[in-house]
């Protein structure tokens, strides 16, 4: 395909060399439907700061004319993925997709993504995956109907903005408790495992500067020591030292509806009126993963743990304004007790998967047609 100003050559990221061109890209790309409120993203200096944590990854960088066009970012890991005759698959993820605005629809972003799946490829990769919201049409058309991606899963992002100036209530019939890191990876290994999209490496992510810590919940009066009649868990992820986001494409009414609510909470609290965030300027947030738990009191006990992490995150103002927590998509029991935000959450996030190797039709139409029986594991490197 010509495009009028030479040939488009697609290399690797070069640090040096690319680093401030590349994140003059992220500062006019948007991420999302152009129509709708969208979010900017600042790496902070730091292009690959999505990627760098994972097992093995890869961005790739378009030119034409010796100017930046478009970026692509890769990484690679071993997952358990429930297909016959094996449970453990090598999955790539692709993210990070941006193509300047004056170059798109050329073909770049197709160009991307393709050799992003080369370098899959030739690293043994067995399927590559994606996730992109179910209303960005633009993206769906790309991956799903020109480049051969099957929709896979819908998961749920919840999100909770958070109330610097009011703390969550905790119950009393709880006991909260950090495990160390030892006791966390035993745990996910025994109960999670056999998940869809369960790390193989789930250690390194425990032990990464950037994961908080695991914690559980279980009724006052028992002991963790032996397995409690219910109980929760989660783990705590920040985000915000990887990179920050900023809303755009806001009507003028939202903009000043929320500088009012704060101006109201911080002069006039006795009003004690909910304070809304402002998502105007870059803000971080907190990544909750690996939510799971056994019992009656289950839901409870999330909800304990959730508002935990809320008042954890309510002493840092600078550092997260908002709690993600994303989980599969059938996980209602969870979905009822995590608090958020409706009109800010994603009820149908969309995952969209393809097969890298020739291999038997029917077996693949089974695993992305057949309904989810187990939770979704959701990566927090991927985030």
């Amino acid at each position: 395909m010509g495009y009028g100003s030479g040939e488009l050559i697609i290399r690797s990221y070069n640090a040096q060399n690319d680093r401030v061109r590349v994140e003059g890209l992220e500062s006019i790309c948007e991420v999302g439907p152009a129509d709708k409120p969208f979010l900017f993203t600042d790496t902070l200096g730091d292009p690959i700061c999505r990627i760098k944590n994972s097992p093995i990854y890869n961005m790739l960088v378009a030119e034409l004319g010796g100017q930046l066009v478009g970026v692509i970012q890769g990484t690679i890991k071993l997952v358990t993925l429930h297909k016959p005759p094996k449970n453990v698959a090598k999955v790539g993820y692709i993210l990070g997709l941006r193509v300047a605005p004056a170059y798109r629809r050329h073909g770049i972003g197709s160009r991307l993504v393709t050799k992003l799946e080369e370098w899959f490829v030739a690293c043994d990769v067995d399927y590559t995956y994606m996730a992109t919201e179910k209303d960005n049409e633009a993206s769906y058309k790309l991956f799903v109907n020109k480049l051969g991606y099957v929709k896979f899963r819908t998961p749920a992002i919840l999100v909770n903005p958070v109330n610097h100036h009011r703390s969550s209530q905790i119950s009393s019939n709880f006991k909260l408790t950090k495990l160390k890191i030892e006791e966390a990876e035993s745990l996910y290994r025994k109960y999670l495992s056999s998940t869809e999209f369960f790390p193989i490496d789930i250690g390194n992510i425990l032990r990464n500067k950037l994961s908080l810590g695991t914690w559980v919940s279980y009724p006052k009066g028992e002991t963790w020591g032996k397995v409690p009649t219910s109980w929760a868990m989660l783990s705590v992820w920040n985000s915000g030292e990887l990179f920050k986001l900023r809303l755009g494409n806001v009507p003028i009414s939202c903009f000043m509806y929320t500088k009012s609510s704060q101006l109201i909470q911080k002069f006039l609290p006795c009003f004690k009126l909910p304070s809304i965030p402002d998502f105007f300027d870059p803000f971080g947030f907190y990544f909750t993963y690996g939510v799971y738990g056994e019992g009656p009191l289950y839901g409870k006990l999330v909800k304990s743990l959730c508002n935990f992490v809320h008042n954890m995150a309510s002493s840092k103002p600078k550092d997260c304004k908002v709690i993600v927590t994303e989980i599969g998509g059938n996980d209602t029991r969870s979905k009822l007790h995590i608090p958020h935000r409706k009109s800010m959450s994603c009820s149908e996030d969309l995952w969209c998967i393809k097969s890298l190797k020739n291999e038997d039709r029917k077996s693949f139409h089974k695993l992305t047609t057949v309904p989810p029986t187990r939770a979704l594991f959701v990566d927090p490197r991927e985030v």
